[in-house]
């Protein structure tokens, strides 16, 4: 299995774009990249612009070489509305749309679905289902809240198994919870990407508390899973330091001699939080 990070935090944009290939098929999980409107007073600097048009080059790339395309929830850092057209001849497994959605990402959903109407092979819910391609099993998760609770819609996690297993937790913003986690120790994978805290919105958006069970949460499955290699990234890279937030999980990840990367240097890469960097960027 050949997983490779395409958009997040750490490269410079906001997403989670990956891809996955295995001997059956070639899997791109929430194929879309975005930019905040608004960082520190400040509208996104010609860099970040251009860097996230480098990363939908790539992931339209991706796209078209791609069997199966998968969307997590309907959220603009995960899938693309405006061009469909990716999406032809493929298999799509999505949210389910109608059932534990926010009612912004329902009618978000219903709009893009009908714009989607004729172009994919097929398309599939996937809310705690199972999809097997050859030897390659792709199963979801239950919907989970999309944070501390459900004002911000649910999501499905992702876990492709091949000889070995890799989970990708899309916007848990954590994981915070028993109901988040269980999916992840009932795979009990490898490799993890996680969206992991928001802690750039500590104090506003995103309590102490929250931090408190995240950490507590990574911790326990850095201690308790077979995982050898834990991206953090998304929300947790959107400052610069990010580190020190989470230094118990990087203790106990120490211990059980797990590797915690950003998706960056998963792919070999610099971290380059362009975002976090935006203040510095325009010389303020």
């Amino acid at each position: 299995m050949k997983i490779r990070p395409l958009a997040f935090e750490s490269m410079g944009t906001r997403g989670m774009a990956t891809s996955v290939v295995t001997k059956d098929c070639i899997i791109l999980i929430d194929p879309g990249v975005n930019l905040a409107s608004r960082r520190f007073g400040m509208p996104p600097h010609p860099m970040e612009v251009e860097r996230r048009r480098d990363h939908w080059a790539k992931i339209k790339d991706y796209a078209e070489h791609s069997d199966v395309l998968i969307l997590t929830h309907y959220h603009l850092d995960h899938f693309n509305p405006e061009e469909p057209e990716i999406y032809r001849g493929k298999t799509l497994i999505i949210k389910d749309p109608k059932v534990k959605i926010s009612r912004i990402q329902r009618t978000r959903a219903s709009h893009f679905l009908h714009k989607l109407k004729g172009l994919p092979k097929e398309i599939r819910v996937a809310d705690g289902r199972e999809f097997v391609f050859g030897e390659t099993v792709i199963r979801f998760s239950p919907p989970v809240f999309h944070g501390p609770g459900p004002k911000l819609g649910y999501v499905v996690q992702v876990c492709v198994q091949e000889e070995s297993k890799f989970l990708h937790t899309s916007d848990v913003q954590g994981p915070l919870s028993k109901e988040q986690t269980s999916f992840l120790f009932q795979e009990n994978p490898q490799v993890i990407f996680c969206d992991g805290p928001l802690t750039y919105m500590l104090g506003r958006r995103y309590s102490m508390e929250s931090l408190h069970q995240a950490t507590q949460k990574l911790s326990e499955i850095v201690e308790k899973t077979q995982v050898k290699k834990l991206v953090l990234d998304h929300h947790l890279l959107r400052e610069l330091k990010w580190k020190e937030k989470l230094e118990g999980v990087f203790s106990a990840a120490k211990l059980r001699e797990v590797e915690v990367l950003t998706a960056a240097e998963f792919a070999g890469m610099q971290n380059d939080l362009l975002e976090a960097r935006r203040r510095k960027l325009y010389g303020r």
